[in-house]
């Protein structure tokens, strides 16, 4: 059974940085997609960056560009988010979620919470003004 782990969560001030972990067992695909997503208080689950393993396709949101990426030298099962420039609209509590045997590419398709199959339990971010 895939499992996934979020950590690296915590408090930090606006301009600061953070980089949160996700850790991954049971995993057997040869395709699927990885993503990252948030959750503020009151507000929908959104997708930060999805990445398709097929092609390599990297989609985020428009409010991270720039700011967060997922760093190409991952430890082995492990997938990171690294998190530059925070601003307090950054709060929320973080996922790493997976869409097993994800064979697409996400620049077509759009990244969409509904699709993933497995998700981390979540790690809060809140970024102090």
């Amino acid at each position: 059974e895939v499992q996934l782990v979020e950590s690296g969560g915590g408090l930090v001030q606006t301009g600061g940085s953070l980089r949160l972990s996700c850790a991954v067992s049971g995993f057997t695909f040869d395709d699927y997609g990885i993503a990252w997503f948030r959750q503020a208080p009151g507000k929908e689950r959104e997708a930060v960056i999805c990445v398709s393993s097929s092609d390599g396709s990297t989609v985020y949101a428009d409010s991270v560009k720039g700011r967060f990426t997922i760093p190409s030298n991952n430890a082995k099962n492990t997938v990171y988010l690294q998190m530059n420039s925070l601003k307090p609209e950054d709060t929320a509590v973080y996922y790493c979620a997976v869409d097993g045997g994800y064979s697409g590419s996400y620049y077509y398709t759009g990244c969409h919470y509904e699709n993933m199959d497995y998700w981390g339990k979540g790690t809060l971010v809140t970024v102090s003004s």
